[in-house]
């Protein structure tokens, strides 16, 4: 018999204001909390964190930068801090990077988090595992991590404060779960239980951002929470979360894989990991030979909700560094579930057709 490990976070709660709940959610985790973020996620939750904290009776032992980016080196002057400190909860604010070091902090030394998104740009808030890069930015691995949060904070009143490209990548991020899904099941077919639920829940993912993102991402430029946003968030975060936990670790493609090839390129590298992963969506849905309807069909929701359809909305790339970004794309480990294997050549051919086809939609 095959065995399983399913990794859920303890509680995730979605809606304005949640972020009020903090001091009792902490208070049931420890009394001694250690802040850590990234620069604007530490100034959007601090008056926020050390009033519920205060109320609740737990100390706030401090607030601390993550280090801008999830390495070894971050993650091991983080977990020195926090047992320096004796924390007995981390409170991780931020994006991606922010809340992967964190989690990585807290299941090697074995202190519970709560993640507070404050861009909705991944679904990292949720997820038991950690993209960790070496100290230049470029990708090193995928860590699984033991435990998920302890809590998970999704406050639709703060993130639609956020800047739009962070919702927009969000959206990108997410759509991934059915293009690749998909794409994997061509090479890995859903037949048991749990990748039966995460390609439904990919599916999900999908149809309500068609439904609602394109509406969610007015909602923010308007910086007021509404429906279309929170179904949008309960997508990026929750949803996405359980494609990902459900699959059992199969589930990315070449749309991410052409993201890690984005990361060696100094032009691109912080461009926004769910921006470039949509960008790799439709390349992908062109190595896989889709129509030209299809794939501008594709192209007009991406366009919706904020995803660039070309390279030129990214960077201004030489033919040198946008080698270099195939390259590295293809020898990706995500590259290797796709349906037929993927050559430096197909790859070339597909981003050449979806500049084609970029040109066409506007």
């Amino acid at each position: 018999m095959s065995e399983q490990n399913l990794v859920f976070p303890a509680r995730v709660l979605r809606g304005a204001g949640v972020i009020h709940q903090l001091g009792e959610i902490c208070r049931e985790l420890g009394q001694r909390a250690l802040l850590i973020g990234g620069h604007q996620a530490l100034k959007a939750v601090e008056p926020h964190v050390s009033s519920q904290l205060a109320d609740a009776g737990v100390e706030l032992l401090g607030t601390e930068w993550f280090g801008g980016e999830t390495s070894l080196q971050q993650i091991a002057r983080l977990g020195e801090l926090a047992n320096s400190l004796k924390a007995e909860v981390i409170i991780a604010a931020g994006g991606g990077k922010s809340l992967d070091t964190c989690k990585a902090v807290g299941a090697e030394h074995n202190i519970p988090v709560i993640t507070i998104p404050t861009i909705a740009a991944t679904c990292s808030a949720v997820t038991p595992l950690s993209i960790r890069y070496d100290d230049n930015g470029n990708f090193f691995d995928i860590f699984p991590l033991p435990q998920a949060p302890a809590a998970v904070i999704i406050d639709s009143e703060l993130l639609a404060k956020a800047p739009l490209r962070w919702l927009a990548a969000g959206l990108g991020d997410t759509l991934a779960k059915w293009y690749e899904f998909r794409a994997v099941s061509q090479r890995h077919p859903a037949l048991d239980a749990n990748a039966r639920s995460s390609l439904a829940h990919s599916l999900i993912c999908y149809e309500v951002i068609a439904a609602h993102g394109p509406a969610a991402c007015e909602a923010v430029r308007n910086n007021l929470p509404d429906h279309h946003l929170d179904q949008s968030l309960d997508v990026i975060f929750t949803f996405a979360g359980l494609t990902s936990l459900m699959s059992n670790g199969a589930h990315a493609a070449a749309a991410h894989a052409i993201y890690e090839g984005f990361t060696f390129c100094d032009k691109t590298r912080e461009f926004g990991h769910g921006l470039l992963v949509g960008y790799g969506n439709l390349c992908l849905l062109a190595l896989e030979q889709r129509s030209d309807e299809e794939l501008q069909r594709e192209m007009r929701l991406a366009r919706q909700c904020g995803v660039p359809l070309s390279l030129t909305e990214i960077a201004d790339l030489t033919e040198a560094e946008l080698e270099v970004i195939v390259r590295e794309s293809v020898r990706a480990p995500d590259m290797e579930n796709m349906a037929e294997p993927v050559t430096v050549e197909a790859l070339f051919q597909a981003i050449a057709r979806v500049e084609g086809l970029a040109a066409e939609v506007g």
